[in-house]
Order: C-alpha cells, then structure tokens, then sequence
C-alpha cells in the first residue's frame, strides 16, 4: 500500500543514486519496509539496477548517496526530474552546492531536502543513523517515512536546504580537532609517566572529558584507525568548512592547524580509510605508540 507524506500525494516510487557501504543497507531497508525502490549505481552492486534516466523519470523521491560534493555538483544539476518530485540528499556535502542545485530545482518545481547522515554502514543497515536535516517543512513532511526508515534521530535544523549539512560537517569539524587534542594530551601524559589507559579513564567526568574520550578513545589506545571514512574525505570536510569560514570572514585558527595535520597525514599515508590517521601521524613523530611500550 503507497505511503501518503505531506499533501502532495502519495510516494509510490524512490529512486536511489548510489548503492555503495551506505546506500546498498538504505536500499535494503526501504524495500523491507514496502517502498518501491529503483536503484542506479555505475559499479555492479548486490541489487538490481535501472538506467539513470528511468529512475529519474520515475521516482517521486530521488535519493543521492554519493561519496562527496564533488560528486554531486558532477551529476545532480543536469537531471531531469518531474514537477513535485523531491530530491533528497544524504551524501555529507558542501551546503553551498546544496544551495544552489536546491535554487535551479525549485525554478522546476522540484523540492530538496538534505539530510547528512551521522553514523556507518552498521547504523545504516540498522535504522539507527542520526540526521541532520535542513529543507522546507512540505518537502521534509514528504520524506519523513523514508527518514524514519534508517533513523533512530532526526535534528531539524531549518528551512535551508543545506543547514542540516552544515551542522554535521560542524560535528565532524570537533570530532576531528578532539581526536588530534586527546592524542597530544595523552601523550603528553605518557611523557610524564602516565599510562594512557589509566589517565584515559581519570579524564572520564573532568572538565577535559568528551564525546571522543567516551566513545573512541577505546580505538585510539587498539591502533584502530577507524577505517569506515577515508582521510581523502577527511580532508575534503575540513577543506569545505575552510572555505565557508574564509566566505564568512569567521576565524579558523585552531582548525585550520587540525586541517594541515590531516593534510599531512593524507600526504604520508595516501587516501586510504582511516579516520584517526592524523593521531597516528601524532605518535609516529612522537616515536610513541599507545600500543607498545614507552620509547
């Protein structure tokens, strides 16, 4: 049975644009759920696949799970998407892009919603993500059954297409300036004698303790790189939020220093998945590392 949403009609069909660690468990888990689900993917994937413009032409909710902006900008614009159809984005992208295909869109009667994705593979196959959504309350109203879908949360940050994106790239920003801050102070700590584990826990509660100590630092003392991301794109979030703090004449100053470390940890390892690579890089010149002894 078709699922009403809002007061444009009921959503029948959803096109899916990218059936790679994210969108194949979002494909999944929509079709579990009673949705008709088209999909198009250029790489062979564990689902059937439709010619794009099938699946455009089709869809009265067209879903993006691309890897990055860049992607994005390269294939959005240009498709043709029927009157009334909403685009939904859930790639982690630049909310200026986002701003300016969500304008030619609207010119065509086409709304947009974006919604970042918080959370991996696991909470995607799980329905457990947690979104940062920004678009207008119609086109949000439209495709909240496919948001309530793959999410345990759903943050509204406001009307703008792109505002949901710029509170995750903002979370992602203080993620990765924590993960090289407990780095150094660890091992700062451990200079001093201290056994990281130890003072890892002692942090636990203090004025210093975090979101990353509670949750990753586990995976920071293992040498587990956190490899679902990839430093490229790392690198490129940060990059995003360099440029909108230099739009804004806003101060970047600290994060700008938490951007060159990853920009050099991307030169030294390549972009390969690791998500914590810039603390890696922080104990290899330390000539420390959380899993050996001291040096």
């Amino acid at each position: 049975m078709p699922r009403t949403c809002g007061t444009v009609g009921p959503v029948t069909r959803v096109g899916v644009l990218g059936a790679g660690r994210m969108g194949l468990p979002l494909v999944r888990r929509w079709t579990a759920a009673g949705f008709d689900v088209l999909v198009h993917d250029p790489a062979p994937v564990d689902v059937p696949v439709h010619p794009l413009a099938e699946v455009t032409s089709a869809a009265d909710v067209l879903v993006t799970v691309l890897p990055g902006a860049a992607e994005v900008a390269a294939v959005v614009p240009g498709l043709d998407l029927r009157p009334g159809t909403v685009w939904l984005d859930l790639t982690s992208g630049d909310p200026r892009t986002t701003g300016r295909i969500a304008q030619g869109f609207a010119s065509r009667g086409v709304g947009t919603v974006a919604a970042a994705m918080g959370g991996g593979p696991p909470e995607a196959a799980d329905g457990t993500l947690d979104l940062f959504v920004g678009g207008a309350s119609a086109d949000v109203e439209r495709v909240a059954p496919l948001l309530a879908a793959v999410s345990r949360s759903v943050r509204r940050l406001g009307e703008a297409p792109g505002a949901g994106q710029t509170a995750k790239l903002v979370a992602n920003l203080l993620w990765f300036a924590q993960s090289v801050a407990v780095t150094e102070a660890l091992l700062l700590g451990r200079s001093a004698g201290l056994d990281p584990a130890v003072l890892t826990q002692a942090l636990a509660g203090s004025a210093g303790d975090s979101a990353f100590l509670q949750r990753h630092a586990g995976a920071l003392l293992a040498g587990d790189h956190l490899t679902t991301f990839g430093l490229d794109r790392c690198v490129e979030e940060l990059e995003v939020l360099e440029r909108m703090a230099q739009d804004a004449a806003v101060p970047f100053d600290l994060h700008r220093g938490v951007l060159d470390l990853h920009r050099q940890a991307l030169a030294e390892f390549g972009p390969v998945p690791g998500e914590l690579l810039a603390a890696h890089l922080l104990q290899l010149r330390a000539g420390e590392s959380f899993t050996g002894p001291r040096g």
